[in-house]
């Protein structure tokens, strides 16, 4: 099955669509993917996709995206993934909070934050599964594949309150 792509330009930069003639597969930003097997196409999933950006970045609270999604992980990832769908537009939640979700979903007494952090890195579909919405269990905004300028501008574009967050590495205030 062919593969298309295409790329929408939005505040935090271009971002790059990838999708078949029924799927989306990837919602990167661009300067992550510098080889795409793939033919420069809008299709109908990408063009649905751009709609539900147009709705994201005009700050008005898009729903959660119907459009059909193929997304390869392990189960795990999966898991974390599905669970990434679930959180609100605006609110935040913490990787340990994802962790104690899967415990009780799969029945373990303990879950590492670390590796939901490391499913939640390897999130291929950004902004549709927010993953931009996980901040640490001491409320810094932690690692981001977009970067953390990127993150503070979807959590503000969400209108999160992060005004009393630090990043962790330098302990300056994001405001």
């Amino acid at each position: 099955m062919n593969q298309f792509y295409t790329f929408y330009e939005s505040p935090v930069g271009q971002l790059l669509l990838v999708g078949d003639e029924c799927y989306l597969k990837v919602l990167s930003y661009s300067q992550k993917n510098k080889e795409i097997n793939a033919i420069s196409q809008e299709v109908p999933i990408l063009t649905q996709t751009k709609k539900w950006l147009d709705t994201y970045f005009n700050r008005r609270c898009p729903k959660i995206f119907s459009g059909p999604l193929l997304i390869q992980g392990t189960p795990f990832q999966k898991d974390v993934w599905q669970i990434l769908r679930q959180i609100p537009y605006g609110q935040l939640v913490t990787y340990g909070a994802i962790a104690q979700q899967i415990c009780l979903k799969t029945g373990q007494s303990k879950m590492s934050a670390q590796a939901v952090g490391r499913a939640v890195g390897c999130n291929p579909i950004a902004i549709i599964i927010p993953c931009h919405r996980v901040i640490g269990s001491t409320g810094h905004l932690t690692g981001y594949v977009g970067g953390l300028e990127i993150k503070k501008k979807l959590l503000q574009i969400e209108q999160a309150n992060i005004t009393s967050f630090f990043h962790k590495k330098d302990n300056s205030l994001y405001s």
